[in-house]
């Protein structure tokens, strides 16, 4: 029973891991500082995508799921609606190139926005005060 919550542990770390890659630039409208955290973050799974790699994630529930007398992801919610999210069907070299390049692609976006809206900000916090 405790390997099996264990591994649904890891499945919600391992998404939340997911949407922090994907999403976590837009944390730096309030914290720069994260930013230190989130590129790390980001290059990690662009490369693991890029390299056909395992997230060593992955093989923890796997190993944990096994412990419980689990095969495969059936029963919770969890494994039903995450899953299939992070382990999509069909997940082969060319589909990992272009999930690695969403990564990069959309955080470029994501970090041009951050900035152009931090540099215009400040341009108009500057030109306020000299009124």
């Amino acid at each position: 029973m405790i390997e099996r919550i264990l591994a649904d542990g890891v499945v919600l770390l391992h998404f939340g891991f997911i949407l922090f890659v994907v999403f976590g630039g837009f944390l730096l409208l309030r914290r720069k500082w994260i930013a230190g955290l989130h590129l790390p973050a980001v290059l990690w799974a662009a490369a693991i995508e890029f390299r056909h790699g395992v997230c060593p994630l992955t093989p923890l529930e796997q190993e944990l799921r096994l412990a419980a007398g689990e095969a495969g992801y059936s029963g919770s919610f969890i494994e039903h609606y995450l899953i299939p999210i992070i382990y999509p069907a069909g997940l082969d070299e060319r589909l990992q190139y272009i999930l690695g390049t969403l990564v990069i692609a959309i955080n470029l976006v994501i970090y041009g926005w951050v900035l152009f809206r931090r540099s215009h900000g400040s341009a108009q916090k500057f030109s306020d005060t000299r009124s």
